[in-house]
């Protein structure tokens, strides 16, 4: 068992992650792909440990900047090998996605890539192959960085974004 600045309990598996726990809100998003046009939008990350359990719980909710209007909704957790850095986050995404990706926490960044990919058969293309996801806490600021490979095209970057913890 371990604690959190804040007073919480948590697993003592999760401690290298203990840097990401919180609610953070974005200061600015931008999202760009060689397939659609460029956008702004806004973003809410919340990542809180459940309970005592070796887990993560994280949701994170996205709108358009300008409009207040719902965009991309992901939920899921992260999960730690113990006694490594190996991580696992298992997510859900409103588009009808659902993966699993791995990857490793260095200090207080991770990267992970997708491992596992399953859709919806009703959906729309392009598909979705590969999602990497960089998180790095850079001084008080919390900054993502999302790369996406669909079957029409190559790993380019599709989101970029930083954070204010406000929790």
């Amino acid at each position: 068992m371990a604690e959190g600045s804040t007073g919480n309990q948590f697993h003592e598996t999760l401690k290298p992650l203990s840097w990401l726990f919180g609610t953070w809100r974005s200061t600015e998003g931008k999202g760009i792909y060689p397939s659609i046009s460029d956008f702004t939008y806004s973003e809410e990350a919340v990542f809180l440990p459940v309970g005592l359990k070796p887990v993560v719980d994280y949701k994170l909710y996205s709108w358009k900047t300008d409009t207040d209007m719902p965009m991309h909704r992901e939920k899921g957790f992260i999960r730690i090998k113990p006694n490594t850095n190996q991580i696992a986050f298992v997510a859900a995404h409103t588009m009808g996605v659902v993966e699993v990706q791995e990857g490793e926490v260095h200090g207080q960044e991770l990267t992970v890539e997708t491992k596992n990919i399953g859709r919806t058969s009703f959906n729309s293309p392009p598909e979705v192959k590969v999602v990497r996801r960089t998180l790095k806490l850079i001084g008080n600021t919390l900054e993502q960085v999302v790369f996406m490979q669909t079957d029409k095209t190559e790993l380019n970057e599709h989101l970029r974004i930083t954070y204010k913890k406000v929790e």
